[in-house]
Order: structure tokens, then sequence, then C-alpha cells
């Protein structure tokens, strides 16, 4: 897959298949979008194209000032969108000059200038341009007036999009890894750096990897312990997490700690990507270290139970 981030500098693409949107998660509705777009390509011997934007839309749009959270960064997203088979991703810089352009520029000067789509893929309710005043029924005109055909992502799918993105959201942020996973068609994930702790699960015999993660956007899921697969390199082992403020040594800011199995060595400043795959329980004020260490045994057995297999 080709990924382009200067829209000056755009290459000469074969019958292009466009779609345009933010594909946050790229989950099930989006990868039936995905598919649309590849049966497409193959018809008219083409390549697929998606068109996305940095920063989200939504920090530039009257909401800049709106807590977003996100569920793929731009780097999960594309490579998620690799792993799904598009040709081209664009990564469009979002900001409000672009957002100003009227429906006509965008179409024009935009769409069909740096493209020449052969055929652009949009929702039903597909809004562009300054006010949002583009819509289907105008890239249609154009579309026969320019040369390219312009298809409908069914409503069906589109209400799929829309309720999905909020009930993963919704579901991550009660601990309902059941649910958003299986809305995603993958497990949700995150990636992190190993920084320095207080280095106090060693001494009970459960060491961690404390995690910062990079982007202030990323959601991290609800506070709780999970099950977990961890990827470092190009290795998969299992893992508990536990996300929240450690109430049982007195915590008060919110961390994330992960005690990879069967594991023991210095990973300080590598960057761990963890698959959430169950949630175990709630985070608890333990009444000593002693019961604190009894229930991360039973935990460790739980993970074992649910992704040793």
């Amino acid at each position: 897959m080709r990924v382009y981030k200067d829209t000056d500098d755009l290459p000469q693409f074969r019958n292009a298949v466009v779609t345009i949107g933010t594909f946050d998660g790229v989950h099930l509705g989006h990868q039936k979008i995905v598919a649309q777009m590849k049966e497409e390509a193959v018809r008219m011997g083409g390549e697929t194209v998606i068109i996305t934007f940095y920063p989200h839309p939504r920090r530039v749009v009257k909401e800049r000032n709106v807590n977003i959270q996100i569920l793929t960064t731009l780097p999960e997203k594309i490579t998620l969108l690799e792993s799904y088979g598009i040709d081209n991703v664009v990564v469009v810089a979002f900001d409000e000059a672009f957002a100003n352009q009227s429906a006509s520029q965008y179409i024009e000067d935009f769409l069909w200038k740096k493209f020449q789509p052969k055929c652009v893929i949009i929702g039903y309710d597909h809004r562009f341009g300054h006010g949002r005043m583009g819509d289907y029924q105008l890239l249609e005109e154009y579309g026969k007036k320019l040369g390219f055909a312009v298809k409908e992502i069914p409503e069906q799918i589109q209400n799929e999009i829309s309720i999905s993105s909020t009930k993963i959201r919704e579901a991550l942020l009660k601990g309902d890894i059941a649910t958003a996973d299986k809305c995603l068609g993958h497990p949700y994930f995150f990636e992190g750096v190993v920084v320095k702790g207080n280095q106090l699960g060693r001494t009970i015999g459960f060491p961690t990897a404390n995690l910062a993660t990079g982007d202030p956007e990323k959601l991290i899921p609800e506070n709780g312990v999970y099950a977990v697969n961890v990827r470092l390199q190009d290795k998969v082992y299992l893992g508990m997490m536990n996300i929240g403020v450690r109430p049982t040594v007195g915590g008060t800011s919110r961390t994330i700690e992960v005690n990879i199995l069967d594991f023991d060595k210095d990973i300080y400043g590598e960057t761990l990507k963890i698959e959430v795959m169950a949630y175990l329980r709630g985070e608890q004020k333990f009444a000593g270290l002693d019961a604190l260490k009894a229930q991360l045994a039973k935990d460790r057995d739980a993970v074992k139970e649910l992704l040793g297999k």
C-alpha cells in the first residue's frame, strides 16, 4: 500500500476508485466499504484510493474545543487499511482553508484535479464544502460532466458505521470489550512506551511494564483489569493489564500497567502493542499487598484460561 501526505505530489492514479472519510476504528462497517471499493476496482481495472483527514475535522470545524476520543491514531488507521487490502491512502491536512472551500471548488480543484477518479463512493447523506452545501446530487452532476461514476454507500451500511463508532466508544468506556471487539472485527489495541514506574509489582512477584501512550486523543478503556495480548517486536505474549489509580498502594494518578506472563526481560524504552481481549474485573482497593497478590494470581489464571488456548 502507498501512503501520500502531500496532495501537491500525487501520482496519476489508474482508474481510481475513491472514497472519503475519517475511517476511525476501521470497523466492520468501514470494512464493507473497503470490500465494495475493491469490487469496483476489479471491475474497472483500477486501484482503490481512500482519502482521509488529519487532524480530525471536528478539531477544525466549530468544535475545536471538543474532547475527541479516537479509536485509531493515524498510523494505526493506515496499518489497518493496509491489512484490508487498500492500494492507496491519501492523508489530507485538514485546516480552515480546506474546510472553507465551496462545494464546487472541492469537487473541481480537489477531487477532480488531484485524483481524476473513475468512481467515487460516498454515503447517501455525505456533505462537503463550506457550510456542508455539497451533497450526493451535486457530485453526481459533476460526475456526468467530468466523466466519473458516483456510487452510493447503502443507507443500512451508512447507519451501521455511525452506530458502530458510537457503540464501540461507549462499550470501551464501560469495559465492554466483547461488544467493542465484535463491532470492530479485530481486537481493540493501543501502543505505549515502557517507562519507569515505582517497581512495586516485582516485589510481590508480578513485575509490570508501565506504559506511556503517545496520543492524548486515543481512547483508553475504562479502569479495570483486562486480559491482553502483548506484541513486542515480532513476538506475542499473554498479559494482564491494570488501568487505574492503584488504590491499594495509595495511588492518585491514572496509570496503565501490564504484567507479561512468563516474561523476564528489561524492556524499558520499548514500544508495546496491547490488544485488549477481555475484561476481567473492576479496579479494587485491597486490605494489603498479600490480598492484592492473591487476587493477581487468580487474574493470571483467568488470563491463561481465556487466552492460553
